[in-house]
């Protein structure tokens, strides 16, 4: 039973990594208006993505554990 329970922990994982990944990556765009950068950033939102991959990276230690865990 507790080796399902880890196998779900890290599919979970998996997921919140990507979408933490995704999240990352789209809470900012940028502009080139001739030559000149102009840059927007969602900071709540890149808070939201450090969390979804912060419990990501819980979840895969805790999926890990249970499954390579010896059972009496």
């Amino acid at each position: 039973m507790k080796k399902i329970i880890g196998a779900i922990l890290i599919i979970g994982a998996l997921v919140l990594g990507y979408l933490g990944i995704n999240d990352l990556s789209s809470s900012s765009t940028s502009v080139d208006i001739m030559g000149l950068e102009i840059t927007a950033e969602d900071n709540s939102a890149k808070e939201m993505a450090y969390v979804k991959i912060g419990l990501g990276v819980v979840a895969l230690i805790a999926g890990v554990y249970l499954v390579g865990k010896k059972f009496k």
